[in-house]
């Protein structure tokens, strides 16, 4: 038992030999993804797509909370369309795939297989906006996107991508920029209470935003091997869309005017930032909130008389108070099952045998540290449900979230000088570093070409760090977060 177990665990690529080979490794051997023969695309798999559906659900309730409701446009646009924002089309030139043909007949106009849907957007806003009382309109979809890319990973780098684009329009700057600050936070919350993954809320240097915006703001997470992973994105454009596709309202002084717009999204690359977070050298470590299964049941020396009967009490009672709970019944041995469970990142596993029937108990396991504990089993089972209920909602996920926070203040890094910035990298490994900047983008690609390391954000909570830039010595005018990232 014992060595099938521990071939089973084998079969993952330790994190520290080869941190890249560890990632395909579980999402594979998890059975999150496969891949297919479209080159970078993929499949994603049930026990995958059912931790996309959670966190779905989660966000479109927290969009739906704050006045959004959901459309869906279409897939294919226009090519004139797509050049009506100059900066925008030049932004997602290289990544576009265009349709020349339907069927058998060439195509008058090519079409773009929708990257991002801001044109779309505006073609409909032209449409039904017309005064001050039609605004704002605060609309999202869940839509797939294409984007030529030409270094592909399972979630973190597709042609084809699951995402939520999140695209409003209101009648001032003023409530464009508050709706943008407004779904920072909503993605701050959700990764860190969530998907228990601590996150640095900045806005993008003006070489990084997105293109057309006036400015881009992102949260950026810090993964296990020290690079960093935008989880999420939130533009205020301006009025610069509206202007390029003739979106104007009468205000309520009777004069035209352009409205202003914003856009936001998440990926299903938070699925790859939830592996590279939490996982370990036994597979993944899934947060209870997006856990398809949050509870398992393995019940040991099965065919003795009773085990199976009280397992299946533990699981209508564990399922009566809304856990997510799967009892495994197989004819597989409890050895294999640890080790397939733990590979599935499940956070709890209960386990029930004879010997724990006669003590009238059985044992709690949490996945994400290891740790054991007896519950004694009552009438109606309220201790086992008290106990797995608190380590679901409190412990595992605040657990999770500290030890993710501990890697990444061990991983942050602050400097002040380039030559500290090597020296903090080639000692302690990739992280997060912490430095001053002059705004110069000139001195941002200089510490990038000399240290490896871009900027990720300049962060919304600035440290004084010196008066100085790292670079070039002038003046200071932003403390930046600087990485490698995925």
């Amino acid at each position: 038992m014992a060595k099938k177990n521990q071939k089973m665990v084998e079969e993952i690529t330790a994190m520290d030999v080869d941190f890249a080979q560890w990632y395909t490794d579980i999402c594979k051997k998890a059975e999150l993804v496969s891949y297919t023969s479209v080159k970078g695309c993929m499949v994603i798999r049930p026990y995958g797509y059912a931790i996309w559906e959670n966190i779905q659900r989660i966000l479109d309730g927290m969009f739906k909370a704050t006045g959004h409701v959901n459309v869906n446009m279409p897939m294919f646009i226009p090519e004139s369309l797509l050049e009506k924002e100059k900066d925008h089309v030049e932004g997602f030139a290289p990544e576009v795939a265009w349709v020349t043909y339907g069927g058998s007949e060439k195509l008058e106009e090519r079409l773009c297989v929708r990257p991002t849907s801001e044109t779309l957007f505006c073609d409909h806003y032209k449409d039904i906006v017309h005064s001050y009382r039609d605004l704002p309109k605060l609309y999202n979809q869940w839509v797939s996107v294409v984007r030529w890319e030409k270094t592909t990973r399972p979630f973190l780098r597709s042609r084809e991508f699951l995402w939520q684009e999140g695209h409003t329009i209101h009648a001032t700057a003023e409530e464009a920029i508050e709706e943008t600050e407004r779904m920072l936070n909503v993605y701050t919350d959700f990764c860190e209470k969530c998907l228990a993954m601590p996150v640095v809320k900045g806005r993008k240097t003006e070489s990084d935003k997105f293109a057309g915006a006036v400015s881009t703001y992102a949260i950026e997470a810090l993964m296990h091997d020290g690079k960093a992973l935008q989880a999420g994105t939130s533009h205020y454009f301006g009025d610069g869309f509206a202007k390029a596709f003739g979106i104007q309202f009468a205000g309520k002084d009777n004069k035209l005017a352009y409205p202003h717009q914003t856009s936001w999204g998440v990926t299903t690359r938070l699925i790859g930032a939830i592996i590279m977070t939490h996982g370990d050298d036994s597979g993944l470590v899934l947060p209870p909130a997006v856990a398809p299964v949050q509870a398992v049941i393995v019940p040991i020396a099965q065919h003795k008389e009773g085990v199976l009967d009280k397992a299946a009490e533990l699981y209508k009672a564990l399922a009566a108070k809304g856990i997510r709970v799967k009892l495994d019944d197989s004819d597989n041995s409890p050895g294999w099952k640890f080790a397939q469970y733990e590979m599935k990142g499940i956070p709890v596993r209960i386990e029930i045998g004879p010997k724990d029937i006669e003590a009238g108990q059985c044992v709690v396991a949490t996945r994400f540290n290891g740790e054991k504990q007896t519950v004694a089993l009552d009438e109606n089972y309220e201790a086992l449900c008290d106990t797995v209920s608190d380590l679901l909602e409190n412990v595992v996920p605040q657990g999770m979230f500290q030890k993710a926070l501990e890697n990444r203040t061990n991983k942050t890094y602050v400097c002040q000088t380039m030559d500290e910035i090597t020296k903090a990298l080639e000692e302690k490994g990739d992280g997060f570093v912490e430095a001053m900047w002059c705004g110069d983008e000139a001195c941002e690609d200089k510490v990038k070409e000399v240290t490896g390391v871009g900027s990720r954000c300049i962060p919304l909570e600035q440290k004084h760090i010196s008066d100085k830039c790292v670079c070039c010595g002038k003046p200071a005018k932003h403390m930046v977060l600087w990485g490698k990232a995925y």
